[in-house]
């Protein structure tokens, strides 16, 4: 049975999924959670889905597969069959950047458009984004056309606050993901780390998972090594944002990143990217760095 709130579908809601199959994208972050929980309360029935990167914290795949997937029911897991970030780096030879974002394309993008493609009827996608969380957030409309994946994107959140979403989750039962709650409180749930990460993301990742840096250090000599005998430029999988943008290793970084104050700003980005936040794939980042 229905539940009803001050944020039920609105009959133009139920009329563009009337004869539609909703789907939606779970990153294993309170957004997409409370969203499966939402539709659950309102009677829509609707698939699942998470774009695995390869690249997540242990903590969500570990949540995805017991907690959330108990609570909400079966989560399919789509990936690319070339394999996850770091395979990509290794086929492209570079990591991905602000210009060349293959790892939202091959990542998340392709496996997902390759899912809804599968299925015989018209699809909905619905994602947990929340005008509350940016300035960029708050344009996204309601519902919008999904170019290139013939479907439509519903956000039915979008007029949620963070408390909604507590709510909803104290209401079913459902503890967060666990990163939530480690060390200084992890804001995004999605790759670990983005490419994006702001400084205090990168701290956190070197704190509680200094393997991962370890992986990356080793990723940037072995695709250094390559680009050496090619003759071209070293790659690095983050860049600074002075005057001249340039490489630095990840090492130099997570000294950076460990500073209280003070030193060059570094890039990661100044908004938000378009992208996975976009379209649900991940918690995301909020405007402010």
């Amino acid at each position: 049975m229905a539940m009803t709130s001050r944020f039920s579908p609105t009959d133009e809601d139920r009329e563009r999924l009337e004869g539609c199959r909703v789907v939606a994208s779970v990153s294993g972050g309170k957004d997409s959670a409370a969203l499966s929980l939402w539709l659950t309360e309102q009677g829509i029935d609707h698939d699942r889905i998470f774009a695995d990167t390869g690249w997540e914290h242990p903590d969500t795949y570990e949540y995805l597969r017991g907690p959330l997937t108990e609570k909400l029911g079966p989560i399919t897991e789509v990936r690319s069959e070339v394999g996850g970030f770091a395979a990509w780096a290794r086929k492209k030879k570079m990591f991905p950047s602000r210009l060349r974002r293959f790892c939202t394309l091959k990542l998340k993008v392709e496996p997902i458009k390759k899912h809804l493609q599968a299925y015989d009827c018209e699809v909905v996608n619905t994602v947990g984004i929340r005008a509350a969380e940016s300035a960029s957030r708050a344009k996204m409309p309601r519902w919008e056309d999904w170019e290139g994946m013939d479907c439509e994107v519903w956000r039915p959140l979008i007029e949620w606050a963070e408390q909604d979403v507590i709510d909803i989750h104290v209401r079913h039962g459902l503890a967060p993901n666990p990163l939530y709650l480690r060390g200084s409180g992890v804001d995004r749930v999605g790759c670990w780390p983005c490419i994006f990460s702001r400084k205090r993301e990168i701290a956190q990742v070197a704190d509680l998972t200094p393997w991962r840096i370890d992986e990356i250090r080793e990723l940037e000599k072995e695709l250094g090594d390559g680009a050496e005998e090619r003759g071209a430029k070293r790659p690095t999988m983050f860049h600074t944002k002075d005057r001249v943008t340039r490489p630095i290793p990840v090492d130099e970084l997570v000294s950076w990143a460990r500073t209280s104050h003070g030193g060059r700003q570094l890039l990661l980005l100044d908004k938000e990217p378009p992208g996975c936040v976009k379209w649900g794939m991940c918690d995301g980042h909020g405007d402010e760095g």
